[in-house]
């Protein structure tokens, strides 16, 4: 049986911290640019990996949230895809797994 609350504190606690993290993130962009055209370039590429960052923040963030959505409304742990039973092993690896271990392989072509 899947404790809910257990997956619901984690899920929220991570929330937390993906929350700090992308107000890191967007204080770090906001930062201006020096005046030096050398030390712009190193600051725009440092930019642009950390915008990277942010968006995968964001994904998480997103696909957190929609976790929290499908235990409020009781299909937490169960296979969008083939309706089974996620297993306690991907649940604890990835919280938010929305398929089963046999469902997210892709098929042998």
């Amino acid at each position: 049986m899947i404790d809910f609350q257990h997956y619901k504190t984690l899920m929220s606690d991570r929330l937390q911290e993906l929350g700090v993290r992308l107000h890191e993130i967007d204080t770090e962009l906001s930062v201006p640019k020096p005046a030096d055209w050398e030390e712009q370039a190193v600051d725009i590429e440092d930019d642009e990996v950390l915008e990277g960052l942010g968006l995968a923040v964001q994904k998480e963030i997103a696909l957190l949230q929609q976790a929290l959505a499908r235990i409020k409304n009781k299909t937490y742990g169960t296979c969008l895809k083939c309706g089974d039973p996620i297993s306690q092993d991907r649940l604890n690896a990835v919280p938010y797994a929305m398929l089963c271990k046999t469902c997210v392989k892709p098929s042998a072509v």
